[in-house]
């Protein structure tokens, strides 16, 4: 009898891993204008150093009107006038509980930086950021 309640133990423990791995934000993210649905950007989330990392990989319109691939013009630091695709937007969340925490996210519409927390929410990725007290959540869908 003991066996057995081990070996469930065990087997409990690894479908207990493999839901959590199911569940992770690892992967490519198309993210969604809320008024239009219209997909504004292909996202791939990865980590890194124990870290959880975002950057655009690819724009419906990569080009501005000249041709030119786009850049963020309100970036500001190392980011400004960067191409955007390729621009790493979010950086260095860490793991506290079911979410991804005390990491930031960055708009290259405006160039603003927002305190960030990630996470995986049926099937979607629930992406907020926070500036003071005003908090904006925005729904991310695999890209498959």
């Amino acid at each position: 009898m003991m066996r057995y309640s081990v070996l469930v133990m065990v087997v409990l423990s690894v479908c207990a891993g493999l839901v959590r791995a199911a569940e992770s934000p690892v992967g490519k993210w198309n993210t969604i204008d809320e008024k239009t649905g219209k997909v504004t950007s292909q996202v791939e989330v990865y980590m890194q150093g124990g870290k959880l990392f975002g950057k655009i990989v690819s724009l419906p319109d990569p080009d501005d009107k000249n041709g030119k691939p786009l850049v963020c013009t309100e970036c500001t630091g190392d980011d400004k006038d960067k191409p955007i695709i390729g621009l790493v937007i979010m950086k260095g969340l860490s793991l506290k509980g079911e979410r991804y925490v005390d990491g930031t996210i960055l708009d290259p519409d405006d160039g603003k930086i927002y305190t960030a927390e990630v996470w995986v929410e049926a099937g979607t990725l629930k992406v907020r950021g926070f500036v003071g007290f005003f908090h904006r959540t925005q729904t991310w869908i695999s890209a498959k």
